[in-house]
């Protein structure tokens, strides 16, 4: 009979969540662009909005936040931006 031979199984760690997605490349580069994406929502907003900045509400300003991190999340995670298009 043949004898068998096995090669040994290397396991390592996958770390934590946090390492394995957030501070991966891709993970930096994402949350750079929501941070971008937030701030460039916010100036569009103030800068083409008439009112006294003292007249523009906190759920106002949030909401253009919110939409701008969107599309930064969406430029970074989009099919196009993954090279599948």
């Amino acid at each position: 009979m043949d004898k068998m031979e096995f090669k040994k199984l290397e396991i390592q760690p996958e770390g934590s969540w946090v390492k394995r997605t957030l501070l991966s490349q891709h993970g930096k580069k994402t949350l750079l662009y929501i941070g971008l994406g937030a701030v460039a929502g916010l100036m569009l907003y103030l800068l083409s909005k008439e009112n006294p900045i003292s007249n523009i509400s906190i759920a106002e300003l949030a909401q253009n936040m919110f939409f701008g991190g969107f599309f930064g999340f969406f430029i970074t995670n989009s099919p196009c931006a993954r090279g599948k298009c």
